[in-house]
């Protein structure tokens, strides 16, 4: 398999987390988003969304959006299990990753960001106080939303809420989002960042990584 994908994109972070924890095999290709590669004829016929992540499987079937991968994961590859068999509890963890993938990622990605700036006029600091705004939102969700007793978001293993929390975290410190309120966050990313597989798929350890 190829995954596509860009070193601080928080939704190949995702992806490439599952990935390392179920132990598969795939070739990287990286796609510069600033430089807009994923605007690119070439890139844009494998993924019409004009972003990262994409998935081309063995068959040359292309799978898009970080959400819809990690779902074609855990069908495809159930060991280890990043979702909960039972239907409620697992309605309950996909509530908790939308939370990130639905409500904080859409309003605060390359494509809103450029647009805030370059159409509207907003400056730097304004776009940073921004992204704070919604991500200040979305992990005030986040937190009510997991369970308050467990090393991970929904218990003693990683899951699927807990590789959107490392994703989103990555951008939470890189823009000073106050974390104050959010500890138990804080901890659950540590200990995760503690774990082989997630390493590999964190930003700095990328081969694009700047």
């Amino acid at each position: 398999m190829k995954l596509y994908s860009y070193w601080r994109s928080t939704t190949s972070v995702r992806v490439r987390i599952a990935m390392n924890l179920k132990g598969l095999d795939y070739e990287l290709e990286t796609i510069n988003l600033p430089k807009g590669e994923q605007r690119e004829d070439g890139y844009a016929a494998i993924n019409p969304i004009k972003g990262v992540p994409a998935l081309v499987l063995d068959d040359g079937t292309v799978l898009t959006q970080s959400m819809a991968i990690l779902t074609w994961l855990e069908t495809t590859y159930p060991d280890p299990a990043l979702l909960p068999a039972d239907p409620v509890a697992r309605a309950q963890v996909e509530a908790a990753c939308h939370a990130i993938a639905l409500d904080i990622h859409p309003v605060n990605n390359l494509k809103v960001l450029g647009y805030l700036k370059g159409v509207l006029g907003h400056s730097q600091e304004e776009t940073v106080t921004w992204m704070n705004h919604w991500m200040h939102e979305g992990f005030t969700a986040f937190q009510s939303l997991i369970r308050k007793d467990t090393p991970f978001c929904f218990g003693d293993e990683i899951g699927l809420a807990d590789l959107c929390l490392v994703g989103q975290m990555v951008n939470a410190k890189r823009w000073g989002l106050d974390l104050g309120p959010f500890g138990r966050l804080e901890e659950i990313d540590m200990r995760c960042r503690e774990i082989e597989a997630v390493q590999k798929g964190l930003p700095e350890a990328q081969p694009d990584a700047q």
